[in-house]
């Protein structure tokens, strides 16, 4: 297993937001993180990437503590896309690209040729070669998006993490983006709310719901409709293609009916 979270929870004052949760990711695989909003998903991968200190458990990295680990050699190994990313400055697309590469250059070390073709082509398999002169802040959510991602992959990572990487994306580039991400020579795990396309593009599922892991597994096993019902609180119909699910949802289920299931 390549990243790995211990009975890993994290408190803010009296408030457990993420709450024992075990998950293993295989080297190579892609697993999503389903749940609706405030079920811990985003707080879980700021975990799993090092950026958010645990208050019990432990997250491991090929079986070293992420915790005890430099930031510099984590982000020579793991690269992390948010659902946005702000600046306050007006970088050009190639300056946000290029911080990719920092943490494998010496400080204050100018770019290296090798460092120029990473990046180059980072932004070409990611859609953005003809945007690297654009200054960021004139472009679109979706193309701030790739842009993400293109800086991402600059960085060469074993593994990678996305929060909703599919925000702000037509369905078109949606769907390319996570061709994307499958093709890419990574350790996944990303956050979706699409629970089609992460039926279609991830092999294991982990469902969070008030902070807990609901139920983990692949796709056929872990989207049912009782599963869906359970956490979502929507009535759907679940059909099966090989091993792939397809979801098609009906009506909320009305809240009397699941005040029971609520913690």
């Amino acid at each position: 297993m390549s990243l790995r979270a211990s009975r890993v929870s994290w408190r803010v004052r009296d408030k457990l937001i993420v709450d024992g949760v075990d998950i293993s990711v295989a080297t190579g695989s892609t697993v999503g993180l389903l749940g609706p909003n405030g079920s811990g998903k985003s707080s879980l991968l700021k975990l799993l990437a090092g950026l958010r200190a645990t208050s019990s458990g432990v997250v491991q990295l090929d079986d070293l503590d992420v915790a005890a680990l430099d930031r510099r050699r984590i982000a020579r190994r793991l690269a992390v896309v948010d659902q946005d990313a702000a600046t306050d400055q007006d970088p050009t697309v190639r300056d946000v690209v290029d911080l990719g590469r920092l943490p494998h250059r010496p400080a204050w070390a100018p770019m290296s040729v090798r460092d120029r073709k990473v990046v180059e082509s980072a932004a070409v398999t990611t859609g953005v070669a003809d945007l690297l002169n654009r200054r960021y802040s004139t472009l679109s959510g979706g193309e701030r998006q790739r842009v993400q991602i293109a800086r991402a992959l600059a960085q060469e990572p074993t593994e990678l993490l996305l929060d909703e990487p599919t925000n702000h994306l037509d369905i078109r580039h949606q769907l390319e983006l996570l061709e994307l991400v499958a093709a890419a020579d990574t350790t996944t795990v990303m956050a979706l709310h699409d629970l089609n396309l992460a039926a279609k593009y991830c092999q294991e599922l982990v469902v969070l719901r008030c902070g807990r892991v609901h139920v983990a597994g692949p796709p056929s096993v872990v989207l049912t409709p009782a599963v869906i019902a359970e956490v979502y609180e929507v009535e759907a119909t679940v059909v099966l293609k090989g091993d792939c699910p397809t979801i098609t949802f009906g009506r909320p289920i009305p809240a009397d009916q699941t005040r029971g299931n609520r913690i």
